[in-house]
């Protein structure tokens, strides 16, 4: 059984994984600590949830104080890039936690938020920098920044970071940093995309993989509801009266509509927040400390909130609209169940998102539990069923090739040739004659020009 001790880390990181109450590494940290403390280059693809903060961190660590910074200002030797302001925010309170008992100074800085606080610790020097694209590029354009001795570079979510369309902040970033350091991408999934990203600054990399297929966490209850989408809203107050409703979360597909839907809730007598990247940092971190304290039971969210959010005692997750991506939806159920605890998560289907749906059982591989006879069914929103296979990658494959013809019934290449139109006047060919009706002055006078050239005697 292997063991955080098994993994070489020093004494101080083995006493705060303790302090956290970690006795043994999840799979992703023990693939990828050995790879990291080696020097090596990594490549891993694994879902939220599975301890990968703490596969990186603790290795960054233990590079940094084997390996001191000169006397004087701290540089900044170690990057984490994150899509968002709550994950940055989250791995930044995790390297504290790892962080405990060594001599490391680290920060987070993020948008939204005036920069003034920000700046003032980064004046200080820290060693480990938590950061979102935007606000970092922006500190670096007005000289507050120096990433030219960066020895550590961790890409976090990268697919969500594509998704986002920070790929050429990404490569921005990337330009600045210096050629020489040890690189680290992480993403819940991995398209060809990602793959050719990492490829473009990842030296001879480990390929580390904990989820060989998307699939759903078994503690969690999966249903689906039928519904018209004019009936969307009256049917989720109904369900969120229920005694067994306690803590949820609820998923939009636009930010408009989280605003919408939390206004109509509290017409309904509900009380919820919204949470989504309209909102300013300050509404958002509410938000969410409401959220954990119980103060708002209910928050309703777009997919901002469906990776790196961690809030216990999540009892139901709402698709209040399917998303159109499948790996979504397995992100955004995660939510709850964790921690070996059980979940419910519901999902409302309408008459314009049945293939929706069919694409997450494809999937998943395993079809979702239908609702039957409740007070807003829609039979027209159900979709016609499919043939379900087992689980494995996501079912968006390339379309295979045309057959090609058997040798016995292609042409060879001297035929198709031969049965091209010829170009008039070429060799083998007569060239029509103009007449007097139908020639014009190109016609009558180009050829004769050629002949001339191809006569002309060389001179001396």
């Amino acid at each position: 059984m292997t063991t955080f001790a098994n993994l070489d880390l020093i004494e101080p990181l083995l006493r705060a994984v303790a302090h956290e109450g970690y006795d043994r590494p999840t799979p992703i940290q023990a693939q990828s600590i050995p790879l990291l403390l080696a020097g090596r280059d990594v490549l891993g693809c694994a879902q939220t949830g599975t301890g990968k903060t703490a596969a990186f961190a603790l290795p960054m660590l233990q590079h940094l104080v084997a390996h001191r910074a000169p006397r004087g200002k701290r540089p900044i030797r170690a990057l984490v890039l994150s899509p968002t302001r709550e994950l940055a925010a989250q791995i930044d309170e995790s390297f504290g936690a790892y962080g405990r008992y060594v001599d490391v100074p680290h920060t987070v800085i993020f948008g939204g938020v005036n920069q003034s606080g920000q700046v003032k610790i980064l004046r200080r020097g820290v060693e480990v920098l938590v950061a979102t694209p935007g606000r970092l590029l922006d500190l670096v354009g007005q000289g507050l920044i120096d990433l030219g001795q960066v020895e550590l570079f961790v890409l976090d979510e990268a697919d969500r970071m594509l998704d986002m369309g920070f790929i050429h902040d990404i490569r921005r970033v990337l330009r600045l940093l210096p050629p020489r350091r040890q690189n680290l991408l992480f993403s819940a999934t991995m398209p060809h995309s990602i793959a050719d990203l990492g490829a473009s600054f990842l030296h001879n990399p480990a390929w580390v993989e904990v989820t060989p297929h998307i699939k759903t966490v078994d503690q969690i209850e999966q249903r689906v509801m039928f519904v018209a989408r004019a009936d969307k809203r009256r049917l989720l107050a109904e369900l969120l009266r229920s005694p067994d409703v306690q803590r949820v979360l609820v998923f939009t597909r636009t930010k408009h509509g989280a605003n919408r839907l939390v206004k109509q809730l509290d017409r309904a007598g509900i009380r919820g927040a919204a949470i989504h990247g309209n909102k300013s940092q300050t509404a958002r971190r509410k938000a969410l400390e409401g959220f954990r304290r119980g103060d708002n039971p209910i928050l309703v969210a777009t997919d901002l909130a469906a990776r790196g959010i961690d809030v216990e005692g999540i009892s139901h997750v709402f698709n209040f609209d399917l998303p159109n991506e499948p790996e979504t939806y397995v992100h955004r159920i995660g939510r709850t169940g964790r921690a070996g605890l059980s979940g419910v998560a519901i999902s409302f289907c309408d008459e314009t998102e049945g293939e929706y749906l069919r694409d997450i059982e494809r999937l998943t591989g395993e079809p979702i539990a239908v609702v039957r006879d409740h007070a807003y069914e829609c039979r027209q929103a159900e979709p016609p069923p499919i043939q379900l296979r087992r689980r494995g990658p996501s079912p968006r494959r390339r379309p295979l090739p045309a057959a090609k013809p058997s040798p016995q019934t292609r042409r060879p290449p001297r035929a198709r040739r031969q049965q091209r139109p010829r170009r008039p006047g070429a060799e083998g060919t007569a060239a029509p004659t103009p007449t007097a009706g139908n020639a014009t002055p190109t016609q009558a006078t180009s050829r004769p020009r050629r002949r001339r050239r191809r006569r002309r005697a060389p001179t001396d």
